[in-house]
């Protein structure tokens, strides 16, 4: 379907560009227009961006524009990153235009069906519901846990499931994207591809750690966003005052809003992840208490057991699952685990050890952890330090160096460190 009904016969790129000008204002039509590859083919009006981000940013923003133009020329539109489309015929333009705004609630997208809930996340499924509504009075939400309990699939669920413009990327993303403009002076660009958006989505947030720059310029953001009302969506692998190489006033910012916190998946949930993925309830049922508590793992169970049954043709019970998992079905915890499992047994919260606080009973057990990791993990000092709050090398020696002494001469802390130990690891 062609977009316009008028034909202009010899059409270049700078008559192209003539047009679009005439119908912006003068900046925006230098950030944003004037660095793309125009080009007439076959009837075809190719805009090609440099990324991404910029190709989603003038779909969103200047699409009524270059179809105006389109249409006064005769022209197909096609907008796209890369190498300009040469043939594209009608059909395929109907396909492409179709894909000129961001998609939502498609059906390969997220919802909150999607997210099984638990009794320890539905507070924070209920947060993420009230956001996604928009009728929120508090930004930025602030989602923590450790891998595999499902941060990024309610993120994803959140972008699915409004009808907000929403921009969605990682911390990993953003440094690399926000690099590539410092390197190719469109830094202004960046920064109203980032700000153009009725909710902002940043997953791992933690990849900015000790990135100055970077750090500097998503602070800057993020205070933007917040004043001007826009809703965000921040996801990580530690709460706030945890989060190691950000200074306190970003951590605060950070924890401005709601923070909540996911848990990993208990053994109901993973039962019910195994079912929903076709495992058969035999095998559900002797896999779930086995299998480690991360929703990755978890689905990498299920699909080793729906590969097995695809290539052998065969279905699968639980002595054969429990023999092709064998290597998977193992119980060692991660170094994150290990400390989250001797916070509930010493009754003290994750936040308390990783905070600078000083209450006796906090210090006490944050030098416990130290050594637990000590003996059973090849972590280093610093390497302890930074799972811990962020302590430096010195703490930590001095943490460890603290229970060796108390051990030698308090016999009961002793059991009960060992006891612990083997409970936790």
């Amino acid at each position: 379907m062609r977009v316009a009904v008028q034909t202009r016969t010899s059409v270049t790129p700078a008559i192209i560009r003539e047009l679009v000008a005439a119908k912006m204002p003068p900046a925006a039509f230098e950030s944003w227009i004037a660095p793309l590859k125009i080009s007439v083919f076959e009837n075809t009006l190719n805009i090609i961006a440099q990324n991404q981000f910029s190709a989603d940013f003038i779909k969103r923003t200047y699409l009524n524009i270059l179809e105006s133009v389109a249409g006064e020329c005769g022209l197909f539109l096609f907008v796209g990153v890369g190498r300009a489309t040469q043939t594209v015929d009608a059909s395929v333009n109907d396909n492409a235009m179709a894909e000129f705004h961001l998609a939502k609630n498609s059906p390969a997208s997220a919802g909150f069906d999607d997210f099984i809930v638990s009794e320890e996340n539905s507070f924070a499924v209920s947060a993420a519901k009230k956001l996604a509504s928009g009728a929120v009075n508090f930004s930025p939400l602030f989602i923590y846990g450790a891998p595999g309990s499902g941060k990024t699939l309610l993120a994803n669920c959140i972008d699915s499931s409004t009808s907000a413009r929403t921009l969605m990327m990682t911390g990993a993303r953003f440094v690399s994207e926000f690099l590539r403009a410092i390197n190719e002076r469109s830094v202004f660009a960046f920064k109203d591809l980032c700000r153009n958006c009725d909710m902002f989505i940043m997953d791992d947030m933690q990849a900015l750690a000790g990135k100055r720059a970077c750090m500097d310029e998503f602070l800057s953001l993020l205070m933007d966003l917040i004043k001007d009302g826009t809703n965000v969506v921040l996801t990580a692998n530690a709460a706030p005052g945890a989060l190691g190489g950000f200074d306190r006033r970003m951590q605060s910012v950070f924890a401005s809003g709601l923070v909540v916190d996911l848990a990993l998946p208990s053994k109901a949930v993973r039962h019910t992840m195994l079912l929903r993925a076709g495992v058969p309830l035999d095998v559900a049922d002797d896999l779930a208490p086995r299998v480690s508590a991360n929703g990755h793992l978890i689905a990498g169970v299920a699909k080793k057991i729906a590969a097995y049954t695809e290539l052998m043709g065969s279905g699968i019970n639980a002595e054969i699952a429990g023999s092709l998992l064998a290597d998977t079905l193992q119980k060692n915890k991660t170094p994150l685990s290990m400390v989250r499992a001797m916070c509930e047994k010493m009754g003290v919260s994750f936040d308390e050890v990783c905070s600078a606080s000083r209450m006796r009973a906090v210090v006490r057990s944050r030098q416990i952890m130290m050594f637990a990791l000590k003996s059973t993990t090849k972590l280093s000092l610093a390497e302890i330090g930074r799972l811990i709050g962020d302590r430096d090398h010195a703490t930590v020696l001095y943490g460890i160096a603290q229970i060796e002494r108390s051990r030698k001469t308090d016999l009961m802390l002793n059991a009960e460190i060992d006891q612990m130990i083997i409970e936790c690891k």
